[in-house]
């Protein structure tokens, strides 16, 4: 079967190559590979910044976003059914873990599917274990491809409300910086909890956000400071100083979640009154928040198929590129929205 692969560490090493088709153990049900979703951690993985090889094999099999068919009958799954699969698996020797939350892994000894230390969906069958699988509700179909990145938006709001709620505190306003997938999937979130939403970003417009109903300005022609202030602020464009700039936009009991990365060497600039003035005499919050628990991945599966009935057209519109696995360069390429490598169309 035909998987796409690369060399961790080695910038441009990513190639397709045949391998053997699994063979389930007894915990495992079968797929059959629909479509992965391509995001920045492959493209970091592709230019060698970034991934772990499993210990037994000598490249990686990419893709952390998938949607696949259940191919054999197994576990309460039955061939057709549609599914996900949760990426990062305990370290098996911490609190969190041990607990069932691996999102929160505490040592770092995790594992991440296509990520780190295990072969991730990118090809045409895998071999799952039976509960890190999602359902997907037929009605969401080919959409379902968007389950792992929602799922990490999901878990960030998740974490926003539980720090805000931990006083009196109501979410109305948010600002989210960054229009790209993840920015846009959770101003979707928003949307749908009734909050009002102001995108920023560095394009001009952006007319997925405004059909989701959110307000859209751009950073290139207006300041941040003109925006007023918020509840919320979400920092889903990668950029550090951006980030602490929006922090000074924060209301009272306000929250900030950061889940853009930023690994540029580099220092940024904060007012010192912000930091330990404004947080401190407001009871203001900052946090960091990444990958996602099962319960965010059912939160996000749910979430799509009631944004799906309210705004199809918007939701079909977030994937603009779908190509298949042999092209994955274009993929890696691609900006401007969501790309997808289709393994069985």
């Amino acid at each position: 079967m035909q998987a796409l692969v690369t060399s961790p560490g080695v910038p441009g090493s990513t190639r397709i190559e045949d391998l053997d088709a699994p063979r389930p153990e007894p915990d495992e049900v079968l797929l059959r590979v629909l479509e992965v979703g391509v995001c920045g951690t492959d493209r970091e993985i592709d230019h060698g910044q970034f991934g772990i090889a499993p210990v037994d094999g000598a490249g990686l099999v990419l893709g952390h976003e998938a949607l696949a068919v259940v191919e054999r009958d197994a576990h309460g799954f039955t061939r057709g059914d549609l599914v996900t699969a949760t990426v990062r698996r305990s370290c098996g020797h911490c609190l969190s873990c041990g607990e069932g939350a691996p999102d929160s892994c505490l040592t770092g000894d995790y594992l991440e599917r296509g990520i780190t230390r295990l072969d991730g969906f990118a090809r045409e069958l895998v071999a799952e274990d039976a509960t890190q699988l999602v359902r997907v509700p037929p009605s969401l179909g080919r959409l379902g491809v968007l389950a792992e990145p929602t799922s990490i938006c999901a878990r960030a709001m998740r974490h926003a409300r539980a720090i805000g709620g931990r006083q009196p505190w109501q979410l109305e306003r948010a600002l989210v910086l960054g229009s790209g997938a993840v920015g846009s999937l959770t101003t979707m979130l928003l949307r749908l909890q009734g909050v009002d939403v102001c995108v920023a970003s560095l394009e001009e417009r952006s007319p997925l956000v405004e059909a989701l109903g959110a307000t859209y300005v751009s950073t290139r022609s207006t300041d941040l400071g003109e925006l007023g202030a918020f509840d919320l602020v979400v920092e889903a464009a990668g950029n550090a100083q951006l980030a602490v700039d929006a922090l000074r936009l924060l209301r009272r009991s306000g929250v900030a979640c950061l889940i853009g990365i930023d690994g540029r060497d580099q220092k940024v600039d904060l007012d010192g009154h912000v930091l330990s003035l404004d947080f401190v005499l407001g009871n203001r919050v900052v946090f960091g928040s990444v990958n996602a628990h099962r319960r965010d991945w059912q939160a996000a599966v749910e979430s799509l198929d009631r944004a799906r009935e309210r705004w199809q057209d918007v939701l079909e519109s977030f994937v603009s590129l779908r190509v298949p696995l042999d092209r994955f360069a274009e993929a890696f390429d691609h900006r401007g929205g969501k790309a997808t490598l289709v393994l069985d169309p």
